[in-house]
């Protein structure tokens, strides 16, 4: 996929991609497997997708064996590649299933140990990942570091029995639900250090020291969380990879997180409601079509450019500059949605809506704000892409 951006370097890496026929196959199977979680759910239940969390419908997702299908067979996982993963993602978010309690393990977690870990962590904890069982949390954000992750103060020094962790981070999704964290921590230097002297440490978050405090957002819920450690003692084997080696692990983990469906599907379920509304009410006059039509084709080529990310995975690439494009764009996609939806009901407030429209619109507009934020703040993404256009 390329663009007239001056230099397009970039995107001659962005090739358009099509999911091969066998991962295709696994539609239809996860199409009903989703359907029947949210079968009872309504449309304001179904928007909360990435909060809604069901760690027994993530068990489920394991036995099915819908959890770790890029990771090796030898470890429990379906020994597949990205593109099976993304029919799997694209299905469970357009239907509005609750994939928060896996979410972070199966996408991030479980890679970066088999990427990095030692032969004990990868048996460790993959499997038990793929069947859905071990929940994990990400530890990077810290209160005055925001997006700068390379800023970050929690520190971890060396025992005669491994470390001892204190500090705290903040906006650790479902930490008070997890079994453990992957935290960005210094384990030498200082903060003005910046990139050296970081590393990953493996957290259990029932050891002592640990203290999980929710936090209530705007909309009522309460998945992100602060989390202290004081004094917390870590075994020798909670380090992931080489010490010093944070920063290159991190880098790798965020095209992970910033390439895939996630990125362009939050509000998808209120695209869904809204259309229906539409067809109940049967209103087509242009300025709507317009409109519909409009989404539809930004959808796609967003799709298209998830898809190109997905393709250079598949191919043992790190899509980082290109993930980040994709993570921008399609944030503003999905934060316009609401907005737009909004301002079209406003503009025919004769037509009857119903309670569980009203209430998907209430809900995603809320939290709408908050899809620029994680994952990267558009600053520090538009910083990656500047860099990767030799602009910076």
């Amino acid at each position: 996929m390329r663009q007239d951006c001056g230099d397009d370097a970039l995107f001659d890496q962005m090739i358009l991609a099509e999911i091969p026929p066998e991962d295709e196959a696994l539609r239809e199977r996860v199409r009903a497997f989703a359907a029947e979680a949210v079968a009872d759910m309504t449309p304001a239940q179904r928007s909360r997708s990435w909060s809604g969390f069901d760690a027994d419908f993530s068990r489920k997702l394991g036995e099915a064996g819908l959890l770790g299908l890029t990771l090796p067979i030898e470890y429990g996982g379906g020994g597949r590649g990205p593109f099976a993963r993304f029919v799997v993602v694209e299905e469970l978010l357009v239907a509005g299933a609750p994939v928060a309690a896996h979410w972070i393990a199966d996408r991030q977690s479980a890679p970066l140990i088999l990427n990095f870990g030692t032969e004990e962590q990868r048996r460790k904890y993959i499997p038990a990942i793929c069947r859905g069982e071990l929940l994990f949390c990400i530890g990077m954000s810290e209160p005055g570091s925001g997006s700068d992750l390379a800023s970050v103060r929690t520190r971890a020094e060396r025992t005669q029995a491994g470390w001892r962790l204190n500090g705290q981070k903040i906006w650790t999704t479902n930490s008070m639900h997890s079994d453990y964290m992957i935290a960005l921590v210094r384990t030498s230097g200082t903060a003005d250090d910046r990139h050296r002297g970081l590393s990953q440490l493996i957290v259990d978050l029932k050891a002592p020291g640990v203290d999980i405090r929710p936090i209530t957002d705007l909309a009522g819920d309460a998945h992100f969380a602060e989390v202290f450690f004081e004094d917390v003692d870590l075994p020798a084997d909670a380090l992931i990879g080489e010490e010093g080696g944070g920063w290159q692990q991190v880098v790798a983990e965020l095209a992970f997180e910033r390439s895939g469906p996630e990125r362009i599907y939050s509000s998808i379920v209120l695209l869904d409601a809204w259309l229906a509304h539409l067809r109940r009410v049967q209103r087509r006059d242009p300025a709507t079509l317009a409109l519909v039509g409009g989404f539809m084709a930004k959808l796609a080529a967003l799709r298209a450019m998830s898809l190109a990310c997905t393709g250079q995975l598949a191919a043992g690439e790190s899509p980082v500059v290109e993930a980040s494009v994709v993570k921008d764009l399609g944030t503003a996609f999905e934060q316009a949605l609401p907005i737009a939806i909004g301002d079209d009901l406003a503009a025919y407030p004769e037509e009857p809506v119903s309670d569980d429209f009203r209430a998907a619109l209430t809900y995603v507009t809320h939290i709408a704000p908050s899809f620029s934020l994680r994952g990267g703040t558009r600053e520090i993404l538009r910083g990656i892409i500047a860099r990767g256009l030799g602009l910076r």
